[in-house]
């Protein structure tokens, strides 16, 4: 061999002195991982080749450890590893060229070497030194001959040599990528699970099925139990009147693989049971490719407040209710035989009775979430005829209205509604009021539109009824009123913003 050769690897790097000592070329070593390359098939498919192209019956990869020298892959040779005192390749190992020996028996550092003097009864050896990039010296690619060879390898071989040691570290660096990512991967899982365990939720994953198959350390903090793989395993911890409901809530979620939200009574490791909120999402919209992603949370103490703040208001409303039946009743005895305040005392009768009906409309335990002006508005009309009788016609978008603002909404349309009984449409047999809704994103427009009544004119001082008007649309709902006294009807026109309208 030409001494004169460049080293050839990592690209002309000598093995660098610092990781020449087994701390730190052991450290090094480590991370490749060697154990996962113990006959690697494109280790074995290198030194079958080296074999064949440096004509010797025994090659192998060897890679030095603290206290033996293991053979990744090996050809021509059965032992797996041999005692490191015993490695020529822990000598090849050290240079930046290709570490020959002609005749080992002969050699002064191999002659008493039990690998010499015993099987496999080496004479000849050459080993190309395996490097890593940092400059650690980890073993080589050598081939071995029971003949002596006084002329060593030719040119081709010794350069085919390098190029197949070469290849090996591109193996073996691959294998520490390999390991680095693995590792990498393992750290975020653990920090992951780590943070999922750490969460106070329940959390869950399902592959598709659903086969129930990861929950994170509070499943069994909470319940106490072996984790369910099915969904009928979850019967043990649904309370029975919950159990059926929520069954089929969720086969039909999985079935048409939307997100599912559901409320239920989850059984405690006490044997107690609480609400949970059960949220499940799907990875996809294939119900049959689609894996699941869960969690349970624990809200019983705002569900039993929930319940008390309900009962509690519901008996409030109720009692205000009352209140608004014994006022209007005060007042219809308080006006008995004075007949010089009797129209005022109707209309307030009326009046106070209007807010009773709109209280009643929105009390908690009666009302349903959405419930529309347009209910509102049958509740406050039913006094002028329903069916082919009725006078007041309601058309245009479903406008929902919230608790907040079913009260000034009501007292707008009783006023509406009280003076056309008076003064417009409602007071003629053929009069006749539309009520027309429409709604954006952003408003609600309400017309109402008087027509079939006698002709109106616009007063000439604003009484209660308008300043009425004003208040409950402009200072409580935040919208606008205009009112148009054309001759055959008035007209009122109102733009409320819908998150007013909504609370």
């Amino acid at each position: 061999m030409n001494d004169q050769s460049p080293p050839h690897w990592p690209h002309g790097k000598l093995p660098a002195p610092e990781l020449c000592q087994d701390g730190e070329r052991l450290r090094v070593l480590s991370g490749f991982g060697v154990d996962g390359l113990q006959d690697d098939p494109e280790l074995n498919q290198i030194v079958q080749f080296a074999a064949t192209l440096c004509d010797a019956p025994i090659a192998l990869v060897s890679v030095v450890e603290e206290e033996r020298q293991r053979f990744l892959a090996r050809q021509g040779l059965s032992a797996l590893e041999t005692p490191r005192e015993y490695s020529f390749c822990a000598h090849a190992m050290l240079g930046h060229r290709i570490f020959v020996v002609n005749d080992a028996a002969s050699h002064p550092d191999f002659a008493t070497n039990p690998l010499v003097t015993g099987d496999p009864h080496i004479r000849f050896y050459a080993g190309a030194p395996l490097v890593s990039v940092e400059g650690a010296p980890m073993g080589s690619l050598c081939v071995i001959d029971g003949e002596v060879r006084p002329e060593g390898l030719t040119a081709a071989q010794e350069q085919g040599l390098l190029v197949l040691a070469t290849a090996v570290m591109r193996r073996l660096e691959s294998r520490r990528q390999d390991q680095r990512s693995e590792r990498k991967l393992q750290r975020s899982h653990r920090r992951l699970r780590s943070m999922i365990d750490s969460v106070p939720d329940i959390a869950w994953s399902a592959k598709p099925g659903p086969v129930f198959d990861q929950f994170n350390a509070r499943w069994r903090e909470v319940t106490g139990t072996d984790e369910p793989r099915e969904m009928r395993d979850w019967q043990a911890v649904i309370h029975p009147d919950d159990w059926e409901v929520s069954l089929e809530k969720f086969r039909q979620a999985v079935e048409i693989c939307e997100d599912h939200e559901d409320r239920w009574r989850l059984r405690q490791a006490d044997g107690t049971w609480r609400w949970v909120l059960s949220r499940a999402v799907p990875s996809n919209d294939d119900p049959g490719r689609s894996h699941w992603f869960g969690t349970l949370t624990d809200i019983d103490d705002t569900y039993r407040e929930a319940e008390r703040q309900e009962m509690l208001a519901n008996e409030l409303a109720h009692r205000i209710k009352n209140i608004f039946t014994v006022i209007a009743g005060l007042v219809k005895l308080r006006s008995r035989g004075k007949p010089e305040v009797q129209a005022y005392a109707d209309e307030l009768e009326n009046t106070i009775r209007a807010l009773g009906r709109a209280q009643d409309f929105v009390m908690p335990l009666r009302a349903k979430k959405g419930d529309s002006l347009r209910a509102l508005l049958d509740i406050l009309t039913a006094p002028y005829g329903s069916n082919d009788d009725r006078q007041v016609y309601v058309s245009g978008d479903t406008v929902k209205i919230g608790f907040h603002s079913a009260t000034p909404m009501a007292l707008v349309f009783h006023e509406l509604a009280t003076n056309s009984a008076k003064y417009g449409a409602l007071s003629a047999a053929k009069g006749r009021v539309d009520v027309k809704l429409e709604a954006s994103s952003k408003s609600i427009r309400i017309e109402w539109v008087e027509s079939g009544g006698p002709p109106v004119s616009q007063p000439d001082n604003a009484g209660f009824g308008s300043r009425l008007l004003q208040l409950s649309i402009q200072s409580q709902l935040n919208g606008t009123i205009e009112q148009d006294w054309a001759e055959d009807g008035l007209r009122v026109r109102m733009v409320i913003p819908a998150t007013a309208l909504e609370n």
